[in-house]
């Protein structure tokens, strides 16, 4: 408040100029304000403005105006080093400001002198296109008090009048703002439409002037210059934005008022949104122009995986987004999708660590500055990368000193080196003359020409100038072709309001057809209104661009030098190159498994025909020989899958290998089923029959039936075979790659191995591999009980069950170490192979050895099977003769009792000789009572009897067994007197 009633203060002194002396502190004395103004001081108090006289360099002060008065002459003054204020020589006035509306006129043209605001002093002249009359004064003058002296004329229609009807382009030139590309882009438009306007083939009834305002490329200003061309005459048919800010300000307001917008110079991937700019079009090619041009060269590389970096502003966010709908579109992948605000140093890390090779960057040149700065020091640079960047940076861009960076000159030259850029073709760069009868360097000279030998480089806009160009003459075919579809319809091109929706059509489908060749190349638009046009394609080579390319969008032609240089042989791989590598089984310890598997199944075809040759025999009997068959069977199944289990992808096609799988499978399962059942039949049932002391006599007695012991290997094999048909018509094994951690080589090479190992597996192996494991681990446990209840148990009648016991705990140990282990090991080809199959063939040659080699033992050291054989050939009976087997049987019996009888009778015939002697020795020492002792000894019969333990020769036949009482038929006569002698208390001892 204090500060206003300052300037209020101020504002009531007479303005003048105090006249300025040097200081001899360097500054500047104060001035006075402009009548009916004041003077901001900026960063001073009241206080300190009161007591100050003299304001240091560079100290700059600002007028100000009093209600709806404006400043004429400079608003800013500045304090130089020699003690005056800039601009001294022009006046600074409050004026009062004459209503705006007298400024426009429908259907004429005012022309303000001196140009500028309108205000004390301004003079409007008003003239009236053709076609029209005017009425009112030509001239209008605006006084002290803010007011015009004269009211405002009009334009009437001349209805007399034949030449040609104007038609008004309503334009937005930023004549300065940010981005000044009127200066040079307002000449090369009004060039065009005076081509235009002069040609008889192109809009002969018409004539097209160019309504145009400044709007700073500032959107605030162009919303007030917007209004101004929507509502003052004349009606606008087309309007001719600039910026991509004051264009989208446009575009979405156009619609409103049924006006088509074209623009020259917007670049904004956002303006391609037809639901939110339905009605426009832009002959300045988009931002994401470039996308299609670096899909092209990804696809020429044959590279499908690419990296991107961004810094985080609209125009590049959505050029991104444009960018990666069109790779995955050509089936590209974008692996790294980084961004940053001011610092790259993160994004550009990742990049590396990520493995990042073709990496498309996107910023601006202060930005690319800091990036390939970082990328030095992180290496991401040389043969291995290839960055693409946008083309509009300056050519030396890296070369510029920059203190935001701390890398030198020759370090940014080593980063950047081999780089593609692509850039937007504003100028036709082949000499062809287009629709306007121009040359691309024609039309450069004619605009040199009307810039008045300006520097192109200090000219606003000259880059885009073409592209200005072009839009009017894209204008001027567009309605020149919608005469006729019009004309037929009853209307004409000057029957055009801003609620004619029928003219806005007609024009909109021209301009969404167009297709000429302009200055700036052909001329064709999109489905989004956005230009088509060619891209240029550079790459740095040797530090200077070098053009290696042309694509044209619209055309999808890529004219290629082949001049691109690149720091590798060619272009670098798109990622790390993997070679995959599978992990074979090693042939030696292959071969060395398999040769032991070989001789155990040799070992266990003897056993089987020893078994099966030597089956008549007692003995062999007595072992259940069927099941030692089934055993040695088993054995041989399970060494069998020895050679599947061995067998990967270095022998056999992956199509084949889940064949490999199945045998692996059938084989060991069976296998293991027939071998380990079997020897769990017997020590089950011997368990069953012999260890409850109450019934052991009762059962010993009992015959053991074989079918019963066929039908309990039955059931286990059977249990066996339909849970593996149930796996595999469920879930049938298949083939799977297990993947290991990349390996680099120890050359220099930009390869990784990727080692890969070949598995039989299903959806749920470990499920399966839970069931089959949980039983029969369960069944190998129960055999070690039962092995281990049996061990004191003699039976005859499966006489081998404690060497079943021995190999089933040598079965069980290893199955129960293996399993796991091997699950464990799986990952190791060779260790799993040798542990897995080395436990088989331990098992198989275990109980081959334990089961059969005693049974070859005793037969050959005993010679029970000459025996036996000899005895088959003697009676010529079958073996299934059970009368003939008895008979056999006694007839052995009775020869080895005659052996051991014999044996006795001559013991007890020399035992009595010895007996003789020592009593005739005895009678000759005692003559005298030898007589006596001999009467006694014929007298007592005890004296005849036979010593202990030694039979009694008066026994009759009533105690002999019945092999014995029986043996008149089988025996000659002389040796019925021995076996006579035989006590039947010796026959236990005989069979002994």
């Amino acid at each position: 408040m204090a500060r206003l009633l300052f300037l209020i203060i101020l504002c009531a002194l007479p303005p003048l100029v105090v006249p300025i002396h040097n200081s001899s502190a360097g500054g500047c004395a104060i001035i006075r304000p402009p009548r009916d103004g004041g003077i901001r001081y900026r960063g001073l108090t009241q206080e300190q403005i009161r007591s100050v006289q003299i304001l240091p360099v560079d100290y700059e002060i600002e007028y100000i105006c009093r209600g709806n008065r404006v400043i004429v002459g400079p608003k800013v003054r500045k304090c130089l080093a020699n003690g005056t204020w800039t601009d001294m020589t022009l006046p600074s006035t409050c004026l009062l400001l004459c209503p705006r509306v007298w400024t426009s006129l429908e259907n004429g043209r005012v022309t303000a002198n001196p140009p500028g605001p309108p205000v004390e002093g301004t003079a409007l002249h008003y003239s009236c296109h053709a076609g029209f009359i005017l009425e009112g004064r030509n001239i209008s003058h605006c006084t002290k008090l803010g007011k015009w002296d004269a009211p405002k004329p009009t334009c009437l229609y001349d209805r007399n009048y034949t030449g040609k009807k104007k038609l008004y382009i309503g334009a937005l030139f930023p004549m300065s703002g940010g981005w000044p590309g009127g200066q040079a882009c307002m000449p090369s438009a009004q060039m065009a439409l005076d081509l235009v306007n002069n040609r008889s083939d192109i809009l002969p009834d018409y004539e097209l002037e160019l309504i145009h305002y400044d709007s700073m490329c500032d959107p605030g200003e162009a919303t007030k210059l917007l209004y101004d061309l929507l509502y003052t005459e004349p009606i606008k048919i087309v309007l001719m934005p600039g910026c991509s800010g004051v264009s989208t300000l446009v575009a979405e307001a156009a619609r409103m008022w049924n006006l088509i917008v074209l623009s020259y110079g917007s670049s904004s991937p956002a303006l391609s949104n037809r639901q939110r700019f339905p009605t426009f079009f832009r002959t300045h090619p988009s931002a994401t122009l470039h996308n299609p041009t670096r899909v092209q060269l990804f696809q020429k590389w044959k590279w499908t995986r690419i990296a991107t970096i961004q810094q985080t502003t609209e125009v590049f966010t959505s050029t991104l987004d444009d960018l990666e709908q069109r790779v995955k579109e050509a089936g590209i992948e974008i692996s790294v999708r980084q961004s940053f605000l001011t610092d790259p140093a993160v994004a550009v890390k990742n990049l590396k660590r990520q493995d990042a090779r073709i990496i498309v960057g996107l910023f601006y040149e202060t930005e690319a500055r800091k990036v390939f700065c970082e990328v030095y020091k992180e290496k991401l640079y040389g043969k291995k990368y290839v960055w693409f960047l946008i083309g509009w940076y300056a050519d030396n861009w890296f070369k510029i000193k920059d203190p935001a960076i701390n890398c030198t000159a020759e370090n940014m030259a080593e980063a950047v080196e081999g780089h593609v850029t692509t850039e937007i073709v504003m100028l036709n760069p082949e000499t062809v003359r287009g629709v306007s009868n121009l040359t691309s360097q024609e039309f450069l000279a004619a605009l040199m020409s009307r810039l008045g030998g300006k520097n192109p480089e200090e000219t606003g806009g000259f880059q885009e100038a073409p592209l200005a160009y072009d839009a009017v003459w894209a204008l001027a075919l567009a309605l020149n072709k919608t005469v006729a579809p019009l004309k037929a319809k009853g209307r004409r091109l000057e029957d055009f309001n801003y609620n004619n929706h029928d003219i806005t059509s007609e024009i909109y489908r021209a301009l969404n057809t167009s297709s000429f060749e302009g200055v700036s190349g052909q001329v064709v638009f999109d489905a989004q209104g956005s230009r088509m046009a060619m891209t240029l394609i550079e790459q740095l080579q040797g530090g200077s661009y070098k053009k290696i390319g042309y694509y044209d969008s619209s055309q999808k032609n890529l004219s290629w030098f082949g001049n691109d240089v690149w720091i590798g042989a060619g272009p670098p791989a798109d990622r790390t190159v993997v070679i995959e590598e599978y992990r074979f089984l090693s042939q030696k310890l292959f071969a060395a498994v398999s040769v032991f598997a070989g001789l155990g199944i040799l070992l266990g075809i003897v056993c089987l025909t020893f078994n099966i040759y030597n089956g008549n025999v007692r003995y062999i009997q007595n072992s259940q020989p069927y099941l030692n068959n089934m055993t040695a069977v088993g054995c041989m199944m399970a060494l069998a899958a020895v050679f599947p289990l061995g067998i990967d992808g270095h022998h056999v096609h992956r199509s084949q290998f889940p064949v490999v799988c199945q045998f692996r499978l059938w084989l060991l399962g069976l296998g293991f089923s027939l071998a380990y059942g079997s020897m769990f039949t017997k020590i089950w049932w011997v368990h069953t029959l012999f260890t409850k002391k109450d019934e052991k006599k009762e059962k010993k007695k009992q015959p053991l039936e074989p079918w019963k012991l066929y039908a309990t290997v039955g059931v286990l094999l059977g249990i066996d075979f339909l849970s593996l048909v149930i796996w595999q018509g469920v879930d049938p094994l298949h083939i799977t790659v297990e993947k290991f951690t990349k390996e680099a080589p120890k050359e220099d090479l930009d390869v990784l191995i990727q080692p890969l190992l070949e598995h039989c597996s299903s959806e749920k192996m470990n499920t399966w591999l839970g069931v089959v494991y949980g039983y029969k681990g369960l069944l190998l446990l129960l055999g070690i009980f039962l092995a281990y209840e049996t061990k004191s148990v003699s039976t005859e009648k499966i006489n081998d069950h404690r060497a079943v016991g021995m190999a089933i705990y040598n079965v069980a140990v290893l199955c129960l170490i293996t399993a796991p282990v091997t699950m464990i090991l799986s990952s190791q080809q060779d260790a799993s192979f040798a542990f897995a199959s080395l436990a088989i063939v331990f098992s198989a040659y275990i109980t081959l050895v334990v089961l059969f080699v005693p049974k070859m033992r005793r037969l050959i050291t005993r010679g029970e099977w000459q025996s036996e054989q000899q005895d088959t050939l003697k009676t010529g009976s079958s073996t299934n003769n059970n009368d003939e087997e008895k008979s056999r049987q006694l007839e052995r019996e009775n020869r080895e009792l005659q052996k051991i009888i014999q044996e006795k009778e001559e013991r007890v015939s020399a035992l009595r000789n010895q007996l003789a002697e020592r009593q005739a020795l005895r009678n000759r020492r005692r003559p005298s009572s030898g007589q006596n002792q001999n009467h006694n000894a014929q007298a007592d019969p005890k004296s005849l009897l036979p010593p202990p333990g030694y039979p009694n020769p008066t026994m009759d036949n009533h105690s002999m067994p019945p092999s014995f009482s029986n043996s008149s038929n089988l025996y000659p006569a002389e040796s019925k007197m021995g076996r006579n002698h035989c006590h039947n208390s010796q026959i236990p001892l005989l069979y002994k």
